[in-house]
């Protein structure tokens, strides 16, 4: 996993509410194990006609959308059965970031071991940026993990919560198993006085 850094980008408005994971990445493409291309079935459903022909209505099939970095979505994204494809989609696709109101415990956890950062603000905050981008498609949001705000085209910002634990691996690049790895010393010397 690479290091979680700052960046700018505008974003792909998905105000659906009670997303889940089987329109994220449907069931058919769980089959797979490697995450190459897993972005090409991220809302398969949403995205793409029996033919395989792209809707031209959804908004990922839309520019600017369609290089956005943020998904802003409704409240209770990602809820639904657990499957660490979802993120893997998701990243896949190109987002770093999802923003919304709640998020399902195990997509906010998947997401953070997979390097997408699930922001969570407020009901008020979320219409705002909603708003926001309806005005303008091309404004650009600023993601900070290190200082935990998202900072919005007007220049003010929103604070999120993360714990811990997640921000220290997602800004160091590193999963559970690295975050132990990097303890070797701490763990050898331990070994040795026991």
């Amino acid at each position: 996993m690479e290091k979680y850094t700052a960046f700018r980008s505008h974003a792909a408005p998905l105000a659906a509410e009670n997303v889940d994971t089987d329109q994220i990445i449907p069931a058919r493409f769980l089959k797979i194990t490697d995450k190459v291309g897993i972005g090409n079935h991220l809302f398969q459903d949403w995205r793409y006609n029996d033919d395989g022909s792209p809707k031209a209505e959804f908004i990922l099939n839309q520019a600017p959308a369609n290089t956005a970095q943020i998904l802003v979505a409704g409240n209770n994204f990602g809820c639904g059965s657990s499957r660490e494809h979802a993120p893997w989609a998701l990243r896949g696709f190109g987002f770093r970031a999802v923003v919304s109101s709640s998020f399902a415990d195990i997509f906010r956890n998947n997401s953070m071991k997979n390097g997408l950062l699930p922001i969570v603000i407020g009901e008020a905050d979320l219409k705002r940026v909603f708003a926001l981008i309806q005005t303008d498609a091309n404004a650009a949001f600023a993601v900070d993990l290190a200082t935990q705000t998202l900072t919005l085209p007007d220049g003010t910002s929103v604070t999120f919560p993360i714990e811990a634990f997640s921000k220290h691996c997602l800004l160091n690049g590193v999963d559970e198993l690295g975050y132990i790895m990097q303890q070797d010393e701490a763990i050898r010397r331990y070994e040795a006085a026991a």
